[in-house]
């Protein structure tokens, strides 16, 4: 049993929150979350350090604009400005998927600075010190969100532990021309003498097919042509599935009396669920921001807690991307990918922005 939870996971949660209502999807709830949620905390900030609390609508309003936006042109300009700039109506196609938290950091840190100047009372620093905490919170929701979604994975693992993304696999069974009902992708519990310690792991997936005018002997010979192509010849399933081109289907076909029960038989790459560490730390840094600031609010030097930020956030980014996939091909060539090579200037100035506040409490320190 205890093998069992150690060993892998298949993972193929359905993306939307209600089954046959694709429009709302976790992602997209968990992303709008972050922004409410934060909300509150922002006010808490504000009333606890004597500033308007009505401000912080006006302030959110910056944040989302800012978010989308950035995030948006930063995986266009950095990932794919080839495919967006040749066809830049595409670039409007935000459902589609294509979002970099590093455009997203520096469209924000230009929001903010926006909105401190048209508001009096309030410094640029000040603001990003406090915006930062509920940042990172958004992010931990965020990547939850790409964990749900089945996207942003990480490589394989080359062992028998870790995330088998079949989502993708499923859709793609889903395609066949055949009365299917339901399809359902599961880590089978009887086929452990099957592993081999190489992340090569199997994967079980039942398909439910309306009998209709099938018999069981022509839906099989259906089953055995499409579903080894399925399984073999698509980009997403070379990717996450580990089924051998050149060996036969296993594949067992039940009567259930008013439909088929197609067994399938096959095998996943065991991958590392990279959605679920990035959430984790960033949810960790929102923790400890958040109580070094109930401990000493306005006692924080400006732009120690932004510098904070950069530094811990980009700094352990630059850390999971080496078991991250990369995004678009031509990462392949680079030493440090694209996220990485993004990260490292900001954790500088991260460094940059810690040496400056604290140089400059110690000189208020002795001027006073």
């Amino acid at each position: 049993m205890i093998n069992s939870i150690l060993y892998y996971v298949v993972w193929s949660p359905n993306p939307s929150i209600f089954s046959g209502f694709d429009r709302l999807r976790w992602y997209s709830l968990l992303f709008a979350m972050g922004f409410i949620i934060s909300q509150q905390f922002m006010i808490h900030f504000f009333k606890k350090e004597g500033h308007d609390e009505n401000l912080v609508d006006k302030l959110t309003i910056y944040m989302v604009l800012a978010t989308i936006i950035g995030a948006r042109l930063g995986h266009v300009l950095f990932y794919e400005p080839e495919r967006y700039l040749s066809n830049p109506i595409d670039i409007l196609k935000v459902w589609e998927g294509g979002l970099a938290s590093h455009g997203a950091a520096i469209s924000i840190l230009i929001a903010l600075w926006l909105y401190a100047r048209r508001t009096p009372g309030q410094s640029y620093l000040w603001v990003v010190d406090r915006i930062v905490i509920v940042v990172a919170l958004t992010g931990a929701l965020i990547r939850f969100g790409n964990l749900m979604n089945s996207e942003i994975g990480g490589k394989a693992t080359g062992t028998d532990s870790g995330f088998v993304f079949a989502r993708e696999t499923e859709e793609i069974l889903n395609t066949m021309k055949l009365p299917i009902t339901s399809i359902k992708a599961y880590k089978p519990l009887d086929r452990q003498a099957e592993l081999t310690g190489t992340g090569r792991v199997p994967v079980n997936f039942d398909i439910e097919i309306e009998k209709g005018s099938f018999d069981e002997a022509n839906l099989k010979s259906v089953l055995e042509r499409d579903v080894k192509y399925a399984l073999t010849r698509f980009n997403s399933s070379k990717k996450y599935m580990a089924e051998d081109p050149e060996t036969p289907l296993n594949l067992e076909i039940r009567d259930q009396g008013d439909h088929y029960l197609a067994v399938i038989k096959t095998f996943g790459q065991a991958k590392y669920p990279t959605q679920i560490y990035e959430s984790l730390t960033y949810l960790l840094i929102f923790i400890l921001l958040f109580l070094g600031w109930k401990k000493y609010k306005s006692e924080i030097p400006e732009g120690l807690y932004l510098g904070l930020f950069l530094i811990s956030v980009f700094g352990m980014r630059f850390v999971w991307e080496f078991f991250k996939e990369n995004q678009v091909d031509f990462e392949d060539s680079l030493t440090f990918n694209m996220g990485q090579a993004l990260s490292i200037p900001l954790v500088v100035i991260g460094f940059g922005l810690i040496f400056y506040s604290l140089n400059n409490k110690r000189k208020q320190s002795i001027k006073n």
